[in-house]
């Protein structure tokens, strides 16, 4: 009956183990690096304008990293060597999660249909029809306004924005070198979410409708 009692309560201890570990699955989520590689592959997968350029006082050097890297703007100050590395190590990992997505079949065909419809989406978000949400989607404000098939619009975009999500969030997690799990998903997925959306929100243009994060409304 005692070890009856024993084996019963070890198993339950077992069980009790093996919830906490999937409970307290923690995977590191670097926000700057994540906006930053959105960022890149907007610049380079839709073509967006208004990419940073180098001041025309700053040429290359060899042997020293590009002009738009966060070390090169410090290279000459050095006020701090933590400084400087922690920076260099963000902006790595930046181009780092962006050629992951890069290599990732599906966010390109993604970004090659988000590209094709980029004009008439801006024309949407220029007349109040759609606005971003703090998902890092797009939804209908004022569907009096749309046109037939605006709608089709509407969902194909976030069809593709949510690919491009679960894809930054896969990426993330192979970058923590962590197994690719539901725990882990659900973990990420709402993080990379909110990441798209402030980066969506810094990039509308004035007039734009965006969703704050505390759910608000407002025109930029």
């Amino acid at each position: 009956m005692i070890r009856k009692l024993f084996a019963g309560t070890l198993m339950g201890l077992c069980g009790l183990l093996a919830a906490c570990a999937i409970i307290t699955v923690n995977v590191y989520f670097p926000e700057k690096a994540v906006k930053e590689a959105y960022k890149s592959l907007d610049d380079m997968l839709l073509g967006r304008e208004g990419e940073q350029k180098p001041a025309p006082d700053q040429k290359p050097v060899e042997g020293q990293p590009p002009a738009d890297k966060p070390q090169s703007r410090l290279w000459n100050s050095l006020p701090s060597l933590s400084l400087v590395t922690e920076a260099w190590a963000a902006d790595d990992y930046a181009d780092q999660l962006a050629v992951e997505l890069s290599s990732m079949p599906e966010v390109l065909k993604a970004y090659d249909e988000m590209r094709a419809r980029l004009p008439r989406l801006d024309q949407l978000r220029s007349q109040g029809v759609v606005g971003e949400t703090n998902q890092g989607l797009v939804t209908m404000r004022d569907a009096a306004k749309a046109a037939p098939g605006d709608d089709a619009v509407v969902k194909a975009e976030n069809d593709n924005r949510k690919t491009v999500i679960t894809g930054m969030a896969r990426a993330i997690i192979r970058l923590n070198k962590q197994k690719e799990s539901k725990q882990a998903l659900s973990q990420v997925l709402p993080k990379a979410a909110a990441t798209y959306a402030d980066t969506r929100r810094e990039e509308a243009r004035p007039g734009w409708w965006i969703q704050l994060q505390n759910g608000r409304w407002v025109q930029k």
